[in-house]
């Protein structure tokens, strides 16, 4: 059976989604034509809860295909023929005795480890905070859905959702997406300790130009990942792994490295990397948002990928130049004064006004 019926790539709108910071103060989603936010809260598009879950699905899917990670996905029936993210759920379902009659109670994970057994996967759910831990109708799993929007934004992998690139940029943006998926992206692997990769040391060529008179030393500079006694130490805190508790490797990192399920995040913002996707530069793990901002300056007014030379910096942010414009009027605000706040630009009438 067809899973999806849909066109066309645009976003869809969500009018009438109330705003979850603004609590009641703002009556709906309104599109900016440009801007990632609300015209009438200046919240951003997350804060509405705008994407379903087959919307993130198909996100996902859409970034690991053409990657070595594809068979994470499967190819949707119908529809414009993309991929979909096989996101693997788990059920479990414990009896209650509490009562006369026994009855059981289901609970229903959004997103769990694929490839384990229900008892490696439960060990590794009770490694992670349990606010974190994406039990549909949580706050873990409302948790988890604001870290797909914010760590993979679909504007850092399909030019069609974005407003700022000029004629000649796509080609640019799609090398940029080419790029990263072959050299950077990954999805962590969980295991117990030493089986990661079906068992294999797969240490990345760096790894073995140790010089034997000296402690090794991981490409970022932290100790190895085993300790003196031989038990297994995680990449991040460096303390010691119980060998029956499982751990996450990143096969781009080689599989000497593991993590503890808890320090597995972005080097940059420290912020779980949410469905253990990666990406690895310079000896470390980061977010897809901070992975594309460590090449390219991001557009603090359109939040996408900037690809032309020519652009506005001020205090370390970056716009484009069509987009250095005032928050509140959209006076395009190039070579005249304006007042930045919170790294959102404003006029000098506008921000007298407020």
């Amino acid at each position: 059976p067809a899973l999806l019926q849909m066109s066309g790539s645009q976003p869809q709108v969500g009018r009438g989604v109330p705003c979850l910071r603004c609590r009641g103060l703002c009556t709906g989603f309104e599109p900016h034509s440009w801007r990632k936010i609300c015209k009438s809260c200046k919240c951003s598009q997350e804060e509405h809860s705008l994407s379903s879950e087959l919307d993130d699905d198909r996100k996902i899917g859409r970034l690991l295909s053409g990657s070595k990670y594809a068979t994470l996905t499967a190819r949707l029936k119908g529809g414009d023929g993309g991929r979909i993210y096989k996101r693997n759920r788990m059920i479990v379902t414990n009896p209650n005795i509490s009562g006369k009659d026994p009855t059981f109670d289901t609970i229903t994970y959004e997103w769990a480890p694929p490839g384990l057994t229900q008892k490696l996967a439960m060990q590794y759910m009770e490694l992670v905070p349990k606010e974190l831990q994406p039990v549909a109708g949580t706050e873990g799993a409302l948790h988890r859905r604001r870290r797909l929007a914010r760590q993979l934004p679909l504007h850092d992998q399909d030019p069609a959702q974005c407003r700022g690139l000029a004629e000649g940029e796509h080609k640019l943006m799609e090398e940029f997406v080419r790029r990263y998926k072959a050299e950077a992206l990954g999805v962590g692997e969980v295991a117990l300790p030493g089986q990661g990769g079906a068992g294999k040391d797969e240490e990345k060529p760096q790894d073995k130009s140790i010089d034997p008179g000296r402690a090794p030393e991981s490409p970022n500079g932290a100790l190895e990942s085993t300790t003196t006694d031989g038990n297994y130490r995680c990449d991040s805190c460096q303390q010691a792994v119980p060998g029956d508790c499982p751990v996450v490797y990143a096969d781009r990192a080689g599989y000497s490295r593991q993590w503890h399920p808890g320090c597995f995040v972005c080097c940059r913002c420290a912020e779980p990397l949410v469905d253990l996707i990666y990406f690895w530069k310079s000896g470390a793990a980061w977010c897809g948002r901070h992975y594309c901002e460590s090449l390219r300056p991001r557009c603090a007014g359109c939040d996408e990928i900037i690809f032309s030379e020519d652009y506005q910096q001020v205090e370390g942010l970056a716009w484009h130049t069509k987009h250095f414009a005032c928050l509140e009027c959209e006076t395009l605000l190039t070579g005249k004064p304006f007042a930045l706040a919170k790294a959102s630009l404003l006029c000098t009438t506008c921000s007298q006004s407020r």
